[in-house]
């Protein structure tokens, strides 16, 4: 498959146009033309170390949820410069898809983590520029913090902050990956009894614990490798495409 017919499939897939997101998602960098995608590496982030095991592992195309463009110009030097030249000197392209990914009701990160904790039914939940890009429901039965964060594979190594502050058995959550902590406030209106995000703040430890709210940080990183990880999938059963994770923790 050439690069076009696949930034085709995924656009419609992802339902990328309907996003307004500072992210620039789509192909960020592109590969030669004619140049066939048998081989795609998926990783959150489009780090030097993303690229380089991209390389490694032989990849025609990285498939990543944080890209190297986000709204405004940015000069080709330094490490970004780096990045660039190591993607073009191995005819790698680049394909980012920020919002879209976390909002997907199937493929999205916040969807994945609904089902990863047995959720049969979720509803839109978190509004984020006028669309909601996260998930809220009922858990099968009732669980703890620490059940929760087993179940989603949570490490303190990666940047799993527990707040356990509400109810010790929870039974209905609200979820939204990544840097999402203000949203806690949409779960206390919503009435659910936890939150799920990937990043806390200081200042939302004492309004949680006056609230009697619980709030789950897995960590940005660990937050946000469902969705790529459903996407390699996707591309595996689809298009019979070889893919691989490219696994770059971060303890935040």
């Amino acid at each position: 498959m050439k690069l076009e017919e696949l930034r085709q499939k995924l656009f419609s897939q992802l339902a990328i146009a309907d996003f307004d997101d500072i992210s620039l998602n789509g192909v960020q960098i592109a590969c030669s033309a004619d140049k066939e995608i048998k081989k795609v590496g998926l990783a959150v982030d489009a780090c030097q170390a993303s690229i380089d095991g991209a390389v490694e592992a032989g990849c025609d195309l990285l498939f990543v949820h944080h890209g190297l463009f986000w709204g405004a110009p940015v000069a080709i030097s330094g490490i970004h410069y780096t990045r660039v030249k190591t993607l073009l000197d191995n005819d790698i392209a680049l394909f980012a898809c920020h919002l879209p990914l976390d909002a997907h009701p199937v493929l999205g990160n916040n969807a994945q983590m609904a089902m990863m904790l047995g959720m049969k039914e979720f509803d839109p939940f978190g509004l984020y520029h006028g669309r909601c890009i996260g998930y809220k429901g009922q858990l099968p039965f009732e669980m703890d913090c620490q059940e929760i964060a087993r179940l989603l594979g949570f490490s303190e190594l990666y940047g799993l902050n527990i707040l356990p502050f509400g109810k010790e058995e929870i039974r209905t959550v609200g979820i939204i990956s990544g840097g999402a902590a203000d949203d806690v406030y949409q779960a206390m209106d919503a009435g659910l009894d936890c939150f799920i995000t990937g990043e806390c703040r200081h200042e939302l430890y004492h309004v949680l614990k006056e609230s009697g709210m619980n709030m789950i940080s897995g960590g940005h990183y660990q937050s946000e490798v469902f969705g790529v990880k459903a996407v390699g999938r996707y591309l595996s059963k689809e298009f019979g495409i070889e893919t691989v994770f490219i696994d770059r923790k971060t303890a935040l």
